[in-house]
């Protein structure tokens, strides 16, 4: 008796193994008219294998490429495709480098330290205000969503002269920022919609399974 474990590995698990056979016979074929026409027949069994499959992208090329290793690259025949280098199967993929940006505040995140300093190169002018008085509003935001009690104006322009590298200064008294409240309300509002919905959504799935739950009794009452 021979076990699974003393046969020869699979070079594709997920094809089976006697289409996995199939593809080493077609090496066996002398003439490559033969050859090809063996190679396509097995295709498209391997397609019709995972017929969710053929909307993916390259779905045709990645069948020639398992047929391809199941033949342990001897199929001598004109592939439709650049097929997998057989030195290229066990090679370690390229390492990915780590992003070693060091963010500061992590509560305002990279973008909006990015469109900080995008702000201070522009020309002063009335592009530059409104897009400083965005910023500050937005850190206002950020600040509220991560620590949701309240925020001096003071500690955001700090915050943002700092991020800015003392480029952007802003005062109270010719500044004035939207209030915690309002944010904070503007917060709540937007997560009780979206409680709202879900239990919306709750509901007229309840309905449907009474009303089924019902007419599944009126037709039982009926036998």
């Amino acid at each position: 008796m021979q076990y699974n474990t003393q046969q020869k590995k699979n070079a594709a698990p997920r094809i089976r193994s006697q289409h996995t056979e199939h593809g080493r016979l077609c090496v066996d074929h002398s003439g490559p008219c033969q050859r090809k026409r063996c190679a396509n027949t097995i295709i498209n069994i391997m397609g019709n294998m995972f017929p969710h499959l053929r909307d993916v992208n390259d779905f045709k090329h990645i069948l020639w490429d398992h047929l391809a290793i199941m033949a342990d690259f001897k199929l001598d025949i004109d592939y439709p495709y650049e097929i997998i280098k057989k030195e290229n199967l066990y090679s370690r993929p390229p390492r990915i480098p780590y992003n070693n940006n060091r963010i500061r505040y992590r509560h305002y995140g990279k973008t909006l330290e990015l469109m900080i300093r995008k702000a201070t190169e522009l020309q002063p002018g009335m592009e530059k205000d409104q897009l400083v008085r965005l910023l500050a509003n937005q850190m206002k935001k950020s600040f509220l969503t991560w620590n949701k009690e309240s925020v001096d104006d003071r500690k955001i322009f700090k915050d943002l002269d700092e991020l800015s590298s003392g480029k952007i200064v802003l005062s109270e008294e010719e500044h004035k920022l939207a209030e915690s409240r309002d944010i904070l309300a503007r917060n709540n509002s937007g997560g009780n919609k979206r409680n709202l919905r879900v239990k919306a959504d709750e509901l007229v799935r309840y309905r449907r399974w009474l009303s089924l739950v019902r007419r599944d009794r009126s037709a039982r009452r009926q036998e």
